[in-house]
């Protein structure tokens, strides 16, 4: 058997070859690959054909989910992704941040992207005109954070403080609140209360039920028999009917359904919401820009939109 051939010294992949790389890993198949690019099928064929003849291995293959990347081609996209990455990024690097233009990719979860990102967006496109801001779901946890090491988006809007390969910066801290029917009334919360209640949570395996049941788990509360549900809006609505109680973020409340109290825990529980970056790539004027907007934007956002009174009963 003849072993594969070293890649040639000399012969370097194009950047086509590696865009047409990605694409095809990203969407599936070479047809949806080659409509989101507007290219023909047969080119992008191709181009990945000439791709492997550099690697003189297959990077793709067929399978019943559609076409998947080979082990090979797997370790080559994570490196191709980096190379067309670095190649735009020489050109972002050179703007002046007075004059910025081309896209910025920023993952949001779901509640940020409503409550918190509109405002910022309308002023850094009056400020920016000729940036696009494209917003990709990340509201599963750990989105964000795959989409910004993969390259698939430049920054993200995320929960927590530990992702120690990203550049963190800090935008605001978001508290808890137990959410009871307005028939409970604003009496304060005990920890009793927190035991002796049925649980109406999210699913166990997000980032929000992980620190819940670490908060509750400090307070000696199990949360084994919690119920869970994957919208929120479900799980408020069960709680205005009197079936339990529930613990949610600030955020994630608004705006707040008729029939419920929102009221301070025990003790509190908050949870950081930062923006996320790459090292390298933080500096580039485009993501440093849109960085400090949201900076300078949160505190009136916060104020206005996340400030309620201490017990507050939604009628």
């Amino acid at each position: 058997m003849t072993p594969p051939k070293s890649p040639s010294t000399h012969a370097q992949p194009t950047l086509a070859q590696l865009r047409a790389l990605i694409a095809v890993v990203d969407a599936g198949g070479f047809g949806e690959a080659a409509a989101e690019l507007n290219v023909s099928q047969s080119s992008l064929s191709e181009a990945v054909g000439k791709l492997e003849d550099l690697t003189d291995r297959p990077l793709l293959r067929r399978s019943a989910r559609g076409t998947v990347p080979t082990p090979a081609g797997l370790r080559a996209v994570t490196h191709a992704r980096a190379a067309v990455q670095a190649a735009g990024d020489v050109l972002l690097a050179a703007q002046d941040d007075g004059d910025l233009s081309g896209v910025l990719r920023v993952s949001s979860f779901r509640s940020a992207a409503t409550h918190l990102l509109p405002p910022v967006l309308v002023a850094f496109r009056q400020q920016h005109p000729a940036v696009t801001v494209r917003l990709l779901d990340g509201d599963r946890a750990g989105t964000g954070e795959h989409l910004v090491r993969s390259g698939q988006a430049d920054m993200a809007l995320i929960e927590g403080d530990s992702a120690a390969d990203l550049r963190l910066t800090p935008l605001l801290l978001d508290d808890y609140l137990f959410i009871a029917p307005a028939s409970r009334g604003t009496q304060p919360v005990t920890v009793r209360e927190l035991a002796d209640s049925p649980l109406l949570l999210s699913p166990r395996g997000d980032a929000c039920f992980q620190r819940i049941e670490t908060y509750l788990g400090r307070l000696g509360v199990d949360t084994s028999g919690a119920t869970t549900f994957e919208q929120d809006s479900v799980t408020l609505g069960m709680v205005r009917h009197g079936l339990g109680i529930t613990l949610m973020p600030r955020l994630a409340l608004l705006p707040v359904p008729d029939g419920l109290v929102t009221l301070p825990l025990p003790e509190p529980l908050t949870r950081p919401l930062v923006v996320a970056a790459l090292p390298w790539r933080a500096g580039l004027p485009l993501i440093r820009a849109f960085t400090a907007a949201l900076v300078e934007s949160l505190g009136t956002v916060a104020a206005d939109q996340l400030t309620n009174p201490r017990a507050h009963v939604w009628h």
